[in-house]
Order: structure tokens, then sequence, then C-alpha cells
């Protein structure tokens, strides 16, 4: 299978200031690739090359094995970008087949691939309404829906769920993932760490326009991962010694939070812990979040912008 999406190098300058810095990555179908960064790290200008919207000034971008061409393979993509760009005065279906029939579709198509995912979502009752007088989170399932609803083979989503409540955000959660699983490729561009744990396959963090770290979601945390395990004891027993194989973090009730030292092996933790007359109920590693391996990576970039402020904004 070859990669639905290959960027190559990608540099990009606006006057002296470079906002893309030699960024390489590929993306295999059906994927979903979580795009991840700080505000100002060049996510933007990235997804604007990928769209056409801006051309790089060096390296090159292949769709399907081929080298892109913005004029012919832009009806392959869905791009939902942060800054929402509807008609405020048009009503809601007119809205929606108007943008599928720039998308490529007859009018027939846009009429039924329109009511097919009006009906799945449940927006029959606003057809008539107007752009303006939608809510947020209703005005992002519109915009979800007039992304998707031309079968792009290339999905762009730039923060998804801003503004949904949880049952839509679920609901937008689901479809991306079986969106992935018919065979779309999906970026995914979003602050929220605890959403590309469950939604991403693969992440790129990109930081002053450089790429900072590239991996699956579960090798990244096996990278980063402090050989730290939480053990639940059956009873209250207290170590009479020390032990050497590891250091006991905290301790709440049966619950112990240790890490192990280096050299050793889980083994000679629990082979410790029989010796000690301690019942072990439960032992597992505790791996990092991608929200803390994030904001450790960006406070060790050089004049980094402080990441906790946009990630959980």
């Amino acid at each position: 299978m070859h990669a639905s999406l290959k960027v190559e190098h990608l540099l990009k300058y606006f006057d002296t200031h470079k906002a893309v810095d030699d960024i390489s990555f590929e993306l295999q179908q059906g994927s979903v690739f979580g795009l991840l960064g700080p505000n100002g790290a060049g996510k933007t200008t990235l997804i604007r090359m990928i769209t056409g919207i801006f051309y790089p000034d060096a390296g090159n971008i292949y769709l399907n094995g081929k080298i892109f061409r913005p004029q012919k393979d832009i009806i392959h993509i869905g791009y939902m970008p942060e800054e929402r760009g509807l008609y405020k005065k048009m009503k809601v279906g007119e809205h929606a087949l108007y943008l599928a029939q720039l998308k490529g579709l007859s009018k027939k198509d846009a009429f039924d691939k329109t009511r097919y995912w009006f009906e799945k979502f449940e927006m029959q009752s606003w057809w008539h309404k107007k752009i303006e007088d939608l809510s947020k989170g209703m005005s992002q399932k519109l915009q979800f829906v007039t992304t998707v609803l031309h079968e792009p083979s290339l999905i762009i989503l730039d923060e998804p769920f801003s503004g949904l409540d949880p049952v839509n955000a679920n609901l937008i959660r689901d479809e991306i993932k079986a969106l992935a699983q018919k065979g779309a490729t999906i970026i995914f561009s979003t602050h929220r760490m605890e959403q590309v744990e469950e939604i991403c396959d693969h992440i790129v963090l990109v930081n002053q326009g450089k790429k900072i770290l590239d991996g699956t979601v579960h090798g990244v945390k096996e990278t980063f991962k402090k050989h730290i395990f939480s053990v639940q004891t059956s009873n209250d027993m207290q170590p009479t010694n020390a032990p050497s194989s590891f250091e006991i973090l905290s301790q709440e009730g049966k619950e112990w939070k240790i890490k192990i030292k280096e050299g050793c092996r889980n083994n000679e933790v629990l082979q410790y812990l029989i010796d000690q007359q301690i019942e072990v109920s439960g032992f597992r590693e505790i791996l990092p979040t991608l929200n803390e391996i994030f904001i450790q990576l960006i406070e060790q970039t050089p004049t980094a912008r402080p990441f906790h402020s946009t990630l959980n904004s």
C-alpha cells in the first residue's frame, strides 16, 4: 500500500520568517494522523500547503503517489479550517448543496448525499434555518458534514470538536473513526491531547516550524516512559527493609506508585514483594500522557513559547 500523503522537505518563508522548516512525513491510507504543536508552530501554514492554498518555497507534496496538483486534486480533499467559512445569510440546506456542487457533485448527488448526512446527524429540521441562527455546536456539525459529504480521500480537520457538547463530540469522533476504516486518510489538528490519544494512530509534533517528534501514539509513549508502576496489594503489609530494585514514590492505602531502578526487572520487584509477604492483586505500568510528553518537549526547545496555555484551550 502506497502512502496516501507524503510531504518531503517542505519549506515556507514569510519575508525573513521561516514558518515551515524542512518538514517531512508520510501518511498511510486509512490512518488518523495528529498534527500537533503550540500556537504559531507552523501547523496552519503546513495545512495550507497541503491543501494548495500556499505553495511551498521548497520541497514536494505527493497525493496517492503522484505530485500534488492543487487545481485538479483539490476535489479529493475535504478541509475543515479552524476559522469557520459558512455564509451566515444562507439557509442551511442550500448552503450544503452549494458547497457539495463546488466539490464536483451533480445537483442530484449533492441532494442525495446532503439528505443522507442530515438524517444521519439528525439535522433534517435545520434545512430552512439561516446559518446565523445556528448555535456554535450546530454550525460545527454542519461544517463537518460539508467537509466530508463529497467523500474525499484526504480529510483535514482543524479543531473539529470546538463548541460541541459531549454527545455530539462522540458522534463526530465515531464518524472520524468510521471514515478512516472506509479508507479515508485523516489529518487531525488540535490542542486537546486526550482526543489525540483516543483517535490518532500516528502523530507529528512541530514547534517553531520544525518537526520535533514523529511516531505512533503507542511508540511515542513507550519511548518517553519512566518505568513507573502502580502496584495494588491485598493487605496492608509494609516492607520491613528498603527495596534495592525500586523506589516507592507514594503509597495510598493498598495502592503504591513505584519507580523501578535502572537495570532491574519487573520480576525482581515481584519477588521482593513475595519475600515481604505482600500480596499483589494488581501490577501495571503507568505510561506518560501525550500532554506530559509534549509539555516536556516544548519546554526543552530553545526560546519556545510556553505550551501549557494552549494544550487545554
